[in-house]
């Protein structure tokens, strides 16, 4: 019995795909949902003629293939929607990544991601198959491996991303909150102090006290758009500076004093943490004096003399 060509598994492949789309994908064969019962109904007469009508707007410059794939692709978003235990925490921390995505938007990433990723170990299977190295097994665990790391890499580049924003809001921290000190310090009040620093800093804290003055010129209570901005963050310091603000608000306490002390102890935390670092750098870089630099200065004081050795014998 001979081995399958690669063209036939493609073949095959492609087959199978196009048999899954047109039978289990048809109209019939798929549930209605309520908002397609009822776009008849609600939207309004157009008159346009169809032979006018442009069509559908695509991302991909794969029209047709896109059109095709589109309906399977909002039924996979809208399963992984149903999967998502808790869809409020990816809503926060696209927010913390300062992006102005939906969660359905974050899943679709998802999706190419991981198509990518199914695509690239495909390819590479029939370049192996093509030239004579075809493992069944090690294939299907390869391109379902490379499907999930796909989706599960975008997840772990959204942390990333988290975390670099974070790390630039603690570094503009400081100087924000003493520029706001002494605007408070100048007879400013907590909205005017946060406009002033807003409009004179760049940033992605200047940018949230933007959102916050947005919120509050939108007829939302300062300490509402304040209290918001603190359950978007997990940085202590920025919590506690929100709470300040707060407190001064409510009760008329003067500011200007505690941003400076809170400002002083976020440089003195940044100092501790860069102290730690160099700790650490300084441990790291023993290994490779131990185990590369110190044998190779043994070998080079050893070798001669054993040398000189053999060659007296």
């Amino acid at each position: 019995m001979t081995a399958p060509s690669p063209a036939a598994i493609i073949c095959g492949a492609l087959l199978g795909i196009g048999l899954w789309l047109v039978i289990f994908r048809s109209p019939y064969m798929r549930a209605t949902t309520f908002a397609e019962r009822i776009e008849p109904q609600l939207k309004s007469q157009n008159l346009e003629s169809r032979l006018l009508h442009t069509g559908e707007h695509t991302v991909t410059p794969f029209g047709p293939l896109e059109r095709i794939l589109r309906p399977v692709i909002r039924d996979l978003l809208t399963a992984l929607g149903r999967l998502n235990p808790s869809p409020g925490a990816t809503v926060r921390r696209l927010a913390q990544a300062g992006l102005s995505k939906s969660p359905i938007d974050f899943r679709a990433e998802q999706l190419l991601w991981a198509a990518a990723g199914f695509a690239a170990a495909l390819g590479l299977t029939f370049v192996g198959a093509a030239a004579g190295r075809f493992n069944p097994l090690f294939a299907a665990v390869a391109v379902l491996g490379s499907a999930i790391g796909g989706f599960m890499l975008r997840d772990y580049w959204l942390g990333v991303q988290v975390r670099r924003r974070e790390a630039r809001m603690m570094a503009e921290f400081p100087s924000l909150a003493e520029l706001m000190a002494l605007a408070v310090g100048a007879g400013e009040s907590a909205t005017g102090a946060l406009d002033r620093v807003s409009r004179s800093a760049q940033g992605e804290l200047a940018k949230e006290f933007s959102r916050i003055l947005a919120e509050t010129r939108a007829s939302k209570p300062l300490v509402l758009a304040l209290q918001e901005f603190s359950a978007r963050t997990d940085l202590a310091a920025l919590v506690r500076f929100v709470d300040g603000i707060v407190v001064a608000v409510e009760r008329g306490t003067p500011l200007a004093d505690v941003l400076r002390a809170q400002a002083q102890d976020v440089r003195d935390t940044a100092k501790r943490d860069l102290m730690e670092t160099a700790g650490k750098k300084e441990i790291a870089m023993m290994v490779p004096l131990v185990f590369g630099v110190l044998p190779l200065t043994v070998v080079f004081a050893v070798f001669p003399g054993i040398a000189a050795i053999s060659l007296g014998f």
